[in-house]
């Protein structure tokens, strides 16, 4: 792997890349696509596949053997030959979407289309892995465009309504912390007070829990995600992307994603990579160097 450092008018490129993408993640999305009933994949309930137009969220269950799919139609899984399956009956526009390291599924976001209740759904989790969802916290208040964990147990949540962070120990009571303009957070695997954001300026840090950020700075990247204190990962606007070792403090490009814009990127430990992009949700097993699609997607141009 060789050193990669942006040219200055690439860097001012993507950063206006990046600030598009700011200014769409504010909005919320609409309403959902229908889809079309066929047999369920492991774990679902309901088995409806569509053509999906935007991606969330990614993670992977439990026992790591079922890839999960946050996205504006609803949570999905590959089925036969990559079509994305409907997990449970919930067809909501799940914006931030992360799995606790008990299995959980963590997320937030908009009701379906004719479903009822408040436009946002505040935090909301899953213990049989999407099938049936319970709310939490915050209900009709808060979209939470980004969610993340830290080891101990706090939930990090990015209010787009409110353009803040705030952070839960129980899944109840909220602290406000920063305010500030991102798209993405990763809390460190390690450090439950160190916190990223990506925001238009380039990686800002907070080193007290997200109560303050430095400005961002350095590499400009749409999402990111800590796989292992020493792996950290990000994806620029362009697709390219990059590891970090040292926390975010300097960045090594690792390879380039297929498939066009990054729409989430999860890294499920320091080598396993979960990325979606424009046509499709890939996996890697070798720290970025090589991809496979295991999901179709079209039509959409960034996550949220």
């Amino acid at each position: 792997m060789i050193k990669y450092r942006l040219p200055r008018a690439a860097a001012v490129r993507a950063a206006t890349a990046l600030a598009l993408t700011l200014t769409f993640t504010l909005t919320a999305c609409s309403a959902s696509g229908p889809g079309a009933s066929e047999p369920g994949s492991e774990g679902s309930d309901s088995g409806a596949a569509s053509a999906l137009t935007h991606v969330h969220g990614l993670g992977l269950g439990l026992h790591q053997d079922t890839l999960y799919v946050a996205t504006h139609e609803g949570i999905h899984s590959p089925g036969p030959g990559g079509a994305p399956v409907l997990v449970g009956e919930r067809r909501d526009d799940f914006m931030g979407f992360t799995v606790a390291r008990d299995g959980t599924f963590l997320a937030s976001g908009h009701p379906a289309p004719g479903g009822g209740g408040p436009s946002n759904l505040g935090l909301v989790a899953s213990a049989d892995a999407g099938r049936s969802w319970a709310e939490k916290s915050l209900g009709g208040e808060v979209d939470f465009h980004a969610l993340d964990t830290a080891p101990d147990g706090s939930v990090y949540g990015y209010d787009s309504t409110g353009g803040r962070l705030r952070v839960t120990r129980d899944q109840a009571a909220w602290e406000d912390r920063a305010a500030l303009r991102a798209l993405d957070i990763a809390v460190s695997p390690t450090a439950p007070d160190t916190v990223l954001a990506t925001t238009e300026s380039g990686v800002a840090r907070s080193t007290d829990g997200g109560r303050t950020f430095s400005p961002g700075a350095g590499q400009v990247l749409s999402y990111v995600s800590w796989g292992a204190a020493d792996a950290l990962y990000g994806v620029s606007p362009d697709g390219v992307l990059f590891r970090s070792g040292d926390g975010g403090t300097s960045w090594t490009r690792a390879g380039t994603v297929p498939g066009g814009g990054p729409q989430a990127l999860t890294a499920v430990d320091a080598r396993l990579l979960l990325v979606a992009t424009g046509d499709g949700v890939y996996e890697s097993r070798d720290a970025g160097r090589s991809f496979v699609r295991r999901m179709e997607v079209t039509g959409g141009k960034d996550g949220h």
